[in-house]
């Protein structure tokens, strides 16, 4: 009959569909949406885990003869191992819940952490807790910490939103200033508690700055001033503590940076404890425990020289693998940030990414007396609650920029 489709039997004489059919039904069939898959980067997260769980193992062995000696302690060598443990504990468990939160709702609290910071440190001025002469801490009972570690933190997340929002307006003149005036006056505060977090904090900004802009050529002009004030350190050290701008212990440093065999016993005795322990440690070191500098030679072993000890007992070997392991860390960050979802996550990979190799290039520059020593703890690794709870506070906002990333199908 006219208009009815014709179908023939199949060899086991059932009917066959009209060509074409199937395919019309198929295209008719609504298709599944599969889910985009989340990028999660791992292997920062195994760095960031065996850099701390190295730490708490070099403490334990950098801290336990003096922890054992004083009575502060009731003998317990154990004692700064087991609370950056705990501290450590908390972080890590921070970490991982930041991590699952979208890093865009961290835009919305910035200028209140910007503010939050100012009182912070002006509360630590005048109420601070006192600790060999600097007021650096904030506490009630037992419980204290560094606003300059949270001031670090709020800073970055500050200057990611204001460069996001000016978008390529950034490269103009006006609006490189208005990032400059944001950083100057906390990073002054800060100085004028902790120099070396000072200077850590314009170099976070520096670093954001000099991958926001298109213009580079004012960043090296400040790179090359830099080296020149520190091929100078001396005499403008002593002019600047002259008129009052840097003070006599701190001009001390720089002597004792210059020359320290001049006065071995007093200023420029740890600096030559330091290159006695990594002298000593040779190739391969004098094996894990064995320290000699660490027995009441080597003033803050576990905290600013840890590095050194790490040489001696470690030896070249282990210095040099911590150091691409860091390596390794900042090339994790590099490769996060260039596939992070937009600006605003880019910026404050870039803001963490900064604030870590700075942190580790002062310090083993200190350990190694390449620079003045400016008391930079060695992140992870370095005895210190405040600054291992922060730190791994950034490091779960980088987690966080990761976990937004799609995968491609």
């Amino acid at each position: 009959m006219a208009g009815k489709v014709q179908t023939a039997a199949g060899p086991s004489g059932q009917m066959r569909r009209p060509a074409g059919s199937g395919e019309r039904m198929e295209q008719q069939m609504p298709k599944k949406k599969k889910k985009a898959k989340r990028f999660y980067d791992y292997s920062l997260l195994f760095c960031i885990i065996f850099l701390t769980a190295f730490g708490l193992v070099m403490i334990y062995s950098a801290s336990s003869y003096s922890a054992q000696l004083s009575k502060a302690y009731n003998g317990n060598g154990a004692y700064f191992m087991q609370r950056q443990a705990g501290i450590a504990a908390v972080g890590l468990v921070a970490m991982l819940i930041i991590s699952k939160i979208d890093y865009h709702i961290f835009a919305r609290f910035s200028v209140f952490a910007y503010l939050m910071s100012y009182i912070l440190m002006i509360a630590v001025s005048l109420v601070g807790r006192e600790v060999n002469g600097k007021k650096r801490w904030l506490g009630v009972g037992p419980l204290s910490f560094q606003p300059t570690e949270f001031v670090k933190i709020a800073l970055i997340v500050l200057l990611a939103a204001v460069i996001t929002t000016m978008g390529m307006k950034i490269n103009k003149w006006k609006n490189m200033g208005y990032v400059v005036a944001l950083t100057l006056p906390i990073a002054g505060l800060v100085a004028m508690n902790n120099l070396s977090s000072g200077i850590i904090v314009c170099g976070i900004a520096f670093v954001m700055l000099f991958v926001s802009c298109k213009v580079k050529w004012p960043f090296f002009s400040i790179g090359a001033l830099g080296l020149t004030t520190l091929a100078f350190a001396g005499p403008i050290g002593k002019f600047l503590t002259t008129v009052g701008l840097l003070q006599p212990y701190q001009y001390r440093r720089i002597e004792a940076w210059l020359n320290p065999e001049s006065d071995p016993t007093d200023k420029g005795f740890q600096v030559l404890q330091g290159l006695y322990a990594i002298g000593s440690g040779g190739l391969v070191g004098q094996g894990l425990g064995e320290s000699i500098q660490k027995l009441g030679f080597l003033p803050e072993s576990q905290n600013d020289m840890i590095f050194a000890i790490i040489c001696e007992e470690l030896g070249l070997f282990g210095a040099v693998s911590i150091i691409l392991i860091f390596l390794f860390m900042i090339y994790r960050f590099m490769i996060i940030a260039n596939n992070a979802p937009d600006l605003f996550g880019a910026l404050l990979v870039v803001g963490v990414m900064g604030h870590i190799a700075i942190q580790v290039i002062l310090n083993i520059a200190v350990v190694t007396n390449t620079i003045p020593n400016t008391g930079i703890t060695l992140p992870f690794i370095s005895y210190g609650g405040t600054s291992v709870l922060f730190l791994l506070m950034e490091m779960g906002i980088v987690l966080s920029v990761s976990n937004q990333i799609k995968l491609e199908k």
